[in-house]
C-alpha cells in the first residue's frame, strides 16, 4: 500500500486531464511521498484513458455513471493510505498539496479545501455560486450538522482511506460531496480546512453544472439528511400550537379586540394538527429508511421504536381513535335525528363533527405509520453477491 493516492474523475477532456496528471506527478516526485495518480473513468470517449496511462497514471473503469460513482469506486481502488481527490478540469493545482498532506499526517480524517481563503481567480466561479449558492449552502450545512467547514462544496479535499470506508457513502451523483462532509461529522471524524486556490476551468466546453438546479439538489439532500429539522421539529410545533387553538375554539368562539375567531379558524386548526402529525410520521419513517439504506447513522430512539411492538401498539391505538371518531360522528348524527333531520345550529354541529373527523384522520395516520414502521423494522441481510467463476 502506497502512502498517497491523487484521485481524479475522468471528465472526457483529455487536454486538461493531462495537465492535471503532470502536476500531480510532479508533486509526488517533489515531495518524496510514495504515491500514485488514479483516474476513475465511467465512459470517456476522447481517448483520455490512453493518455492517462501513457503519463504513468493508473486507470480504472467504472460502469455506473455519475460523479459520485466515479469517486467512490476510485477511492475503493486507491492503494494510498491517504487520498486527495479533485476535478481534472485544471481548476485545482495538484502540484501544491502540502497543506492537505500535513493535515493528513497530523491525523485528520477529512481535509477540506477553502477557496474563499485561498483565492478565486476572476471568472473561475459564477457570481451566483460565489455570493449566493456556496455561502448559503455552507451556512445551512454548518447549522444543521455543526460542521466546521466554511466552504462546504470545495471539490479539492483529502481523506484517510480507513475514514472513507467508515463513511459508507451511498450516493452516486454530485450529492456524494455533501454526503462525505455530513457523514464525516455524524461519525465524529476529525475535520480540518486549508486554503486552496480556484482557477478558471480549463475545459474547451462549458461544464455540465447548472447553478440553480444543482444548488437545489445539494440543499434538498442536506435537508433530507436531517429529518429532525425538516420534519420532526416543525411537526411537533404544528401539532402543539394547532391543538391548543383547536381545544380552545372547541369550547366556543374567542374574541381578541374587534376580531372573533370561531368555527372557520377551528377548521384551520384541525388542518394544522393533521399536517403536523403527517410531518412527524414522515420524519420518523424517513429516518428509519435512511438508516436502513445506510444514508443515516442509527439513533437510540429509533432503535427503541424498531425493537418495540410499535406495529401492534400503534395499530391498536389508531383503530381505537378511528372508532372513537366514528362514535362521535354517530352521536352528532343522533342529535340531527333528534331534531327531525331539520336545520341545526351550524356552529354547534361543526364543533361536534370536527372532533369526529379529527379522530378518524389521526387514527388513519397512526395505523399507516405503524404499518410503515413495522415494515421498516423487519430484519434483513445485505444482498448476496455471487461472483461468476
Amino acid at each position: 500500500m502506497c502512502q498517497l493516492t491523487i484521485l481524479m474523475p475522468c471528465l472526457n477532456e483529455s487536454e486538461t486531464l493531462s495537465v492535471c496528471i503532470k502536476k500531480a506527478m510532479s508533486y509526488i516526485e517533489r515531495s518524496g511521498i510514495s504515491g500514485e495518480v488514479l483516474i476513475s473513468d465511467n465512459g470517456s470517449t476522447d481517448g483520455s484513458q490512453e493518455i492517462a496511462l501513457s503519463l504513468g497514471a493508473k486507470v480504472i473503469q467504472v460502469s455506473e455513471k455519475g460523479y459520485g460513482s466515479a469517486l467512490f469506486n476510485g477511492s475503493l481502488a486507491a492503494s494510498g493510505e491517504w487520498i486527495i481527490m479533485g476535478d481534472s478540469d485544471d481548476s485545482y493545482d495538484f502540484s501544491s498539496l502540502d497543506l492537505f498532506v500535513e493535515k493528513l499526517k497530523s491525523g485528520y480524517d477529512l481535509v477540506m479545501g477553502n477557496r474563499f481563503q485561498g483565492g478565486i481567480e476572476p471568472g473561475a466561479m459564477p457570481w451566483k455560486n460565489r455570493y449566493i449558492g456556496n455561502p448559503m449552502l455552507t451556512l445551512i450545512g454548518r447549522l444543521l450538522f455543526k460542521c466546521p467547514a466554511k466552504d462546504f462544496h470545495c471539490g479539492l479535499r483529502g481523506y484517510r482511506k480507513d475514514a472513507f470506508l467508515k463513511m459508507d457513502l451511498r450516493t452516486t451523483g454530485m450529492e456524494f460531496a455533501s454526503e462525505m462532509v455530513i457523514k464525516s461529522k455524524l461519525f465524529n471524524l476529525r475535520i480540518a480546512e486549508v486554503p486552496t486556490t480556484l482557477s478558471k476551468d480549463g475545459r474547451s466546453r462549458p461544464p455540465h453544472l447548472k447553478p440553480w438546479r444543482d444548488g437545489w439538489r445539494h440543499l434538498r439532500f442536506m435537508l433530507l439528511f436531517n429529518p429532525k429539522w425538516l420534519f420532526i421539529i416543525p411537526g411537533f410545533i404544528m401539532i402543539i400550537t394547532s391543538f391548543i387553538v383547536y381545544l380552545r375554539l372547541l369550547i366556543g368562539p374567542v374574541t381578541i379586540g374587534s376580531v372573533t375567531f370561531d368555527i372557520h379558524t377551528l377548521l384551520f386548526a384541525v388542518a394544522g394538527v393533521v399536517s403536523g402529525c403527517l410531518f412527524l410520521s414522515s420524519g420518523i419513517t424517513v429516518r428509519m429508511l435512511g438508516i436502513r439504506e445506510g444514508l443515516l447513522i442509527d439513533h437510540q430512539l429509533i432503535e427503541k421504536i424498531r425493537r418495540s411492538p410499535f406495529l401492534e401498539i400503534g395499530g391498536t391505538t389508531g383503530l381505537l381513535m378511528g372508532i372513537a371518531g366514528l362514535t362521535f360522528g354517530l352521536w352528532a348524527f343522533g342529535l340531527w335525528k333528534h331534531e327531525g333531520y331539520g336545520q341545526l345550529n351550524p356552529e354547534t354541529m361543526i364543533r361536534h363533527v370536527s372532533l369526529s373527523i379529527l379522530l378518524i384522520m389521526l387514527g388513519g395516520i397512526m395505523v399507516t405509520t405503524a404499518l410503515l414502521i413495522g415494515f421498516l423494522s423487519i430484519p434483513t441481510r445485505k444482498s448476496l453477491v455471487v461472483e461468476e467463476s
